[in-house]
């Protein structure tokens, strides 16, 4: 009796590997020790991601046993060289990329398309129709 009272459960471990995605999507297929299937794909809050083929991923394992997985993200690129602590840059395919910089600049990089109203310094922003009456 005493012996059953000395036998802990094992307790839940989390692992994690690095893998390569050979599936698209947001919910992809990831080559580690061997390759799974339909893993989610989770990331920071306000965050949309879908890895490409070939992208090299991390790989969290969780639960008993380590059967459930989840990628939630990749290695990242090299920071520009001014880059500063606590400064944020999303990029993507083509160069296009949001770069939110700790002095309040936003630099926005690549073809900026805006839909719906923008303001600027409190104003909703019209284009100057200066020139077309008179054609």
């Amino acid at each position: 009796m005493w012996l059953s009272k000395q036998i802990r459960p094992a307790l839940s471990t989390a692992d994690a590997d690095l893998g390569v995605t050979t599936i698209a999507g947001d919910s992809v297929g990831v080559m580690t020790r061997g390759e799974v299937r339909t893993l989610p794909v989770y990331g920071p809050g306000g965050y949309v991601w879908m890895p490409e083929n070939g992208a090299a991923v991390l790989v969290v394992k969780g639960g008993p046993g380590g059967e459930e997985q989840c990628v939630c993200g990749m290695k990242q690129c090299a920071p520009p060289g001014k880059m500063r602590p606590g400064e944020v840059l999303v990029y993507g395919p083509g160069g296009n990329s949001v770069y939110l910089k700790k002095d309040g600049t936003v630099e926005l990089t690549g073809d900026v398309r805006i839909q719906g109203t923008l303001w600027v310094n409190g104003k909703a922003y019209a284009p100057c129709e200066c020139g077309k009456e008179n054609l």
